[in-house]
């Protein structure tokens, strides 16, 4: 007979499975989703099956990790499972991403056409188990999901402050859970080089360090303390590995043909007058340029290219191009000379003409090269406001626009003639800026206004956490999360399902991860 206490526990089971049933707010929220009426309840006698291992022991990791319960991985039963299939006949229904999720009083079933959508059907499992004492239970629902996008990407700029290994896996980490698969890192700037590369040592023997940072944009107030650090190859490899294992894909940034000071302060030969210079503590644009006139130069830039490759697999490698301050091409004879030989009008064709030619580089090795806006040839003033200063040459084919700043009808320009397009428009999408968490979620990356034959061009998003002014992690998180989860959002959720309220129902979820792992974040 049961006791009185037997009984109060059951029905605690109860109420909170039937609770369950009304309060499945899940981020990112999926395309369909039905709750169905039951409960699935985990024992350690559940076990893991299917034809997924690491997926199957990631989720056993993670559920032991949320719930103490240690399931083993070779179980063959009909009852008590959670099973985990890859089968590539769904390809055409889910895509490479897509997976469905069914579970009912037996258990759980995730099914995909690759390992890929098995790990993100895991990360919408993890949100629907809720512990109530030592009871684990899962709401039984139906799901059909797949991304909005296929570039669903987080920033991270390392090149002003660095961070380090920790914190950078740990990024990777909640950006998996929130099914985010692209991890842009920005690693070289006037302020800083992070890269080893094996053949220019000096790059971070004295590009990883300066001696002050400035503390705010256009201050005289600086942080006279030595900022210092970089990443060896081996650590690179450690971390492009651990963001393989969350099916996340590192597109590295090694800027170029401005932004950069912090190389020719290591080799001068680079820059235009061949002077020794600091590595700036000044933050905001410089105007040290590579000069890319140079044979010498040009190899140089193919050379870091060639091990930053042989690095990361990536088959997609950003090379800046934003922000190039024109005045020192315009003040050298050289350059002068090189422009009218190779009939080019403008600075900022020779920068198209360079960008090209890396373009070019890259394809050879069939990689694809991503810019910034101004990599087209747009003219932004307060960078370069001569009239002189747009470009009339052509963008190589087949390179990836990553637009942090313009408007519609420059997005327009680029899809028109044939590009796709990232869209990181810096009012919505700059991690850096003071805006509330409902902003970042009203972005869309497809703007208002677009012709739907364009709209296959836009490839997704990018969020973008600038570095200047965050000199530790703690105040590197608490600027992104939690608007990390409503670019999760944005990225995933088709138009239609999006709904702010039920958004911010579903981040308690999330508050208990990051409160648990000792992450900072400001909760909204």
């Amino acid at each position: 007979m049961q006791t009185i206490f037997q009984r109060l526990a059951a029905l605690s089971i109860l109420l909170c499975a039937s609770m369950q049933l009304y309060a499945v707010n899940m981020i990112p929220m999926p395309a369909e989703l039905k709750v169905n009426g039951t409960i699935f309840t985990l024992s350690p006698s559940t076990t893991i099956t299917g034809n997924s291992p690491a997926e199957a022991a990631y989720l056993q990791a993670a559920l032991e990790q949320t719930t103490g319960l240690h399931l083993p991985t070779n179980g063959k039963g009909q009852t008590n499972f959670i099973r985990l299939e890859v089968n590539s006949k769904l390809l055409a229904q889910l895509g490479q991403e897509g997976y469905t999720l069914h579970g009912d009083a037996k258990g759980v079933l995730i099914r995909a056409a690759t390992a890929g959508g098995v790990f993100y059907g895991v990360q919408s499992l993890r949100q629907l188990v809720t512990t109530n004492g030592n009871a684990h239970t899962i709401t039984g629902v139906d799901i059909t999901d797949k991304p909005r996008f296929g570039w669903r990407a987080f920033m991270l700029d390392e090149a002003r402050h660095f961070q380090g290994t920790a914190a950078v896996k740990q990024l990777l980490e909640e950006m998996s859970v929130l099914k985010m698969n692209t991890f842009h890192w920005h690693l070289t700037d006037d302020q800083g080089w992070r890269i080893d590369i094996k053949k220019y040592p000096l790059l971070t023997q004295i590009g990883s360090h300066r001696d002050s940072s400035q503390t705010a944009f256009n201050s005289k107030v600086y942080r006279v303390v030595k900022h210092e650090g970089y990443y060896t190859q081996e650590q690179i490899k450690d971390i492009i590995a651990y963001a393989a294992a969350r099916h996340i894909t590192i597109v590295p940034e090694i800027e170029m043909p401005g932004h950069a000071s912090a190389a020719i302060a290591a080799y001068p030969w680079l820059g235009m007058r061949h002077e020794q210079i600091a590595v700036p503590a000044q933050f905001g644009v410089h105007y040290n340029v590579f000069n890319v006139s140079d044979p010498k130069v040009i190899t140089f830039l193919q050379d870091v290219l060639q091990e930053v490759m042989a690095l990361f697999p990536s088959k997609v490698i950003h090379i800046g191009g934003d922000e190039v301050k024109y005045d020192q091409w315009k003040a050298d004879s050289g350059v002068v000379r090189y422009m009218r030989a190779h009939q080019l009008s403008s600075p900022a064709d020779l920068q198209i003409a360079f960008t090209n030619s890396i373009s070019n580089f890259l394809a050879g090795k069939n990689r694809r090269m991503i810019g910034w806006n101004e990599i087209m040839g747009i003219k932004l003033h307060e960078y370069n406001d001569a009239k002189d200063d747009a470009g009339k040459e052509k963008l190589a084919p087949g390179t990836v626009v990553q637009f942090w700043k313009g408007d519609l009808s420059l997005i327009r320009d680029a899809v028109s003639k044939g590009y796709d397009v990232v869209n990181s428009y810096h009012s919505f999408t700059y991690l850096d800026y003071d805006f509330k968490l409902d902003k970042a979620y009203s972005f869309d990356p497809v703007p208002k206004g677009l012709e739907p034959q364009y709209i296959n061009k836009i490839l997704g998003s990018g969020c973008q956490m600038w570095g200047e002014f965050l000199p530790d992690v703690k105040t590197m998180t608490s600027h992104v999360f939690p608007r990390l989860a409503a670019y999760a959002e944005v990225g995933w959720t088709n138009a239609g399902n999006k709904d702010y309220e039920r958004f911010k129902k579903g981040l308690p979820f999330f508050y208990g991860r990051w409160e648990k792992a000792g992450i900072a974040f400001t909760k909204q």
